[in-house]
């Protein structure tokens, strides 16, 4: 079996030298395990992938490349999501018919996560969540529009009855 040979991170290291001086390097030549090339020495490159030309893909390669960022991830979870339970019980508050679906993905969460459906569990986590929040919503709009009904029902019934003059 014949081993690769192992080359140095930087040839002009004196420290990283283990050949004898005055050795050439040519084609087809076998160093053993832990040897490197001599200081100062040209390497043999193969002369149809000079710089700036193009490699045989068709693209075209430069001494500088950019890179881009490295891709961010959030943190691993170590728990199941929040339960949001408080959403749920302020659907029932607010506006019960919407409890009753806030209340099963309530029940959904913990066993999700156990099965190793995390993903499953924080959708169930977000979806009381919004729920809770959508019949809070539509309780301050059934709020406002009482009040402004009741409002108007007032001017309309001040407004209907005669000044009484008292003589």
């Amino acid at each position: 079996m014949m081993t690769e040979p192992q080359y140095p991170t930087d040839p002009q290291d004196p420290k990283e030298q283990q050949y004898p001086a005055g050795q050439q390097y040519s084609a087809g030549q076998q160093y053993s395990a832990g040897q490197e090339y001599p200081t100062g020495q040209q390497y043999p490159t193969d002369p149809q992938y000079s710089a700036g030309q193009q490699y045989p893909t068709g693209q075209q390669y430069s001494a500088t490349q950019q890179y881009s960022a490295a891709p961010t991830y959030a943190a691993p979870q170590y728990g199941p999501p929040k339960s949001n339970a408080g959403w749920a019980v302020a659907s029932i508050l607010f506006f019960w018919p919407i409890a009753f679906a806030a209340f099963n993905h309530l029940h959904d969460i913990y066993p999700k996560w156990a099965m190793g459906d995390h993903q499953g569990a924080q959708y169930a986590s977000e979806r009381v969540k919004k729920l809770g929040q959508i019949s809070l919503l539509i309780a301050v709009i059934c709020w406002v529009l009482f009040i402004a009904f009741y409002v108007i029902f007032l001017v309309a019934i001040v407004s209907s009855v005669d000044s009484y003059t008292y003589n």
